[in-house]
Parts: C-alpha cells; structure tokens; sequence
C-alpha cells in the first residue's frame, strides 16, 4: 500500500473541487446570500441531490477551494529540507503558497479576496483555518526531537496560521495586487515574522 487515493477517491475529490470552483464563481459575482443551492449545482452540471451528498448547505461549497491553500502551504514546509530550520521553512513555504505560480493560481487569489469579503463566508473561513492549524502542528511536531514541549508546538502552528490568515485578511479588505507592495506574500511574511518571533520553540529546535 502506497497510501496514493483510489481512484473514486480522486473523483470525489476532483467534483468536490469543480463545485467549489462554481460557487465561488456564483458567490463573488452575486453574495453568498443571492445565490441557492440549486443554482450551484445547476451550473455544476449535477443534481441538487448529488450537491448534497458533497456539501450540507450551500457555504460550504466554498470550502475545497479556500483550504487548496493551506493545504499547499503544510504540504510545502512537510517537504522543505529537513535540515533547514522550522522556522525559517515555516517562512519560505508560507511565501511560496502565497504567490501565485499561474493564471490558475492569480484566478484563485482572485476568487479568495471576492469570498473574503462576504460575511456569510466567516464561519466557512474560520473552520478552514482551523482544520489548518490542527494539520500543521502534526507536520511541525514530527519536525521535532522526541519530548519537545506540546504547548510550545500549538503555539507554533496557531501564530503561524494566525499569520497567513490576517495577512490574507488584510490583503483581501485592500486594493493592493496579488503581487508585489501590499500582497498576500509581503503581508504574510510581515505577520509570520512578528506573530512568531517570540516563540520558545526556536530555542528548542533547529
């Protein structure tokens, strides 16, 4: 067994994130509150039933394409170079997922500053970050030696995904570009450098 994902795991996956891709579309040109069910799933090309078995209510249909970076950021600092310090693997993986590499990625960021600013999303974007954080105080502790103090861990994984959320808050309620002066890296590694500079796990870990 590789752990590699079925097939119909794949699937699942690739619609989960087809759905997402149209409400989003949906929410940012009309509000979250404008837009049914049905029309997402309408526009999905699927039954409202088969909307439902992805999805419970309609805001979350968000979800997918809102986690597709945080996921991105875990998983880069889990394949940073395991002798490069936590810290600073924190930084570059952070500002690596935070610039756009594509049309896709610029599409996205795009997508996330329209969703961000629409409060019936708030509770979508917090449980988002939440199921973030849990991940990368997984990733970060198993960068640890054994015996490494927990709380020091959480309190890692909780300013570093603290960091990424308010620079992306920020850059979303602003007018700056997905690049340069005023973008979700320049504000992401500002907020990374201020909300962790403090942390005792420096001091524990390389």
């Amino acid at each position: 067994m590789t752990g590699r994902p079925t097939l119909n795991q794949r699937r699942r996956d690739a619609t989960r994130l087809e759905i997402a891709r149209t409400a989003a579309a949906l929410f940012a040109e009309r509000g979250a509150e404008a837009v049914t069910a049905e029309e997402i799933a309408l526009a999905s090309g699927i039954s409202l039933r088969t909307f439902y078995r992805y999805f419970s209510v309609k805001e979350d249909a968000v979800a997918p394409l809102l986690a597709a970076g945080g996921r991105r950021w875990v998983q880069l600092f889990e394949e940073s170079a395991a002798g490069l310090p936590v810290r600073e693997a924190l930084e570059r993986s952070a500002a690596e997922s935070l610039t756009p590499a594509d049309d896709a990625a610029i599409e996205a960021m795009h997508w996330t500053r329209d969703l961000l600013r629409d409060p019936r999303l708030d509770d979508v974007w917090q449980r988002v970050h939440a199921d973030s954080e849990e991940r990368l105080r997984g990733v970060i502790a198993d960068r640890c030696p054994p015996g490494t103090d927990q709380l020091e861990i959480r309190l890692a994984a909780a300013a570093a995904t603290t960091a990424i959320r308010v620079a992306l808050e920020e850059w979303a309620f602003s007018d700056a570009p997905s690049a340069g002066p005023g973008s979700p890296q320049e504000l992401g590694a500002r907020c990374m450098r201020e909300l962790t500079a403090g942390l005792r796990l420096w001091a524990l870990v390389s």
